[in-house]
């Protein structure tokens, strides 16, 4: 690891972040801090992960949603001070690691499957 790496790795364990493992496909509710005025809130955000980027300090993500018949997608920074909470809601079933192609779709094209968990099966007996 070089020198970048390390300070890197030291900013992140000092933010002492608590972000869950999700991946595209996920529906996530991202809790954002808002500032209006002199007050502060936490506005939720509901969406798809339709990317993700991993590049240390500076990883993000985009969550896609429809509101209001119209497609949003807003791009967040993983280790953002403006970020109070991230929850996976569902697990999305998909092959791809980007998701542009929901942007093109409406409706029941753009649904996503659920990953369902892997069920565990007793040893056969003998």
């Amino acid at each position: 690891m070089d020198l970048i790496q390390i300070l890197e790795a030291e900013e992140i364990a000092r933010l002492n972040k608590n972000i869950p493992d999700f991946a595209p496909g996920d529906t996530v509710i991202v809790g954002v801090n808002v500032v209006e005025g002199t007050r502060k809130r936490t506005q939720a955000y509901e969406g798809v992960v339709i990317s993700r980027r991993n590049r240390g300090l500076n990883s993000n993500f985009i969550v896609r949603k429809v509101s209001s018949g119209e497609g949003v997608e807003r791009t967040f920074q993983l280790y953002s001070p403006l970020i109070a909470s991230i929850e996976v809601k569902r697990r999305g079933d998909v092959r791809r690691a980007k998701l542009y192609y929901l942007r093109e779709r409406s409706g029941k094209s753009a649904r996503i499957k659920e990953k369902l968990p892997t069920r565990k099966t007793a040893a056969p007996k003998a």
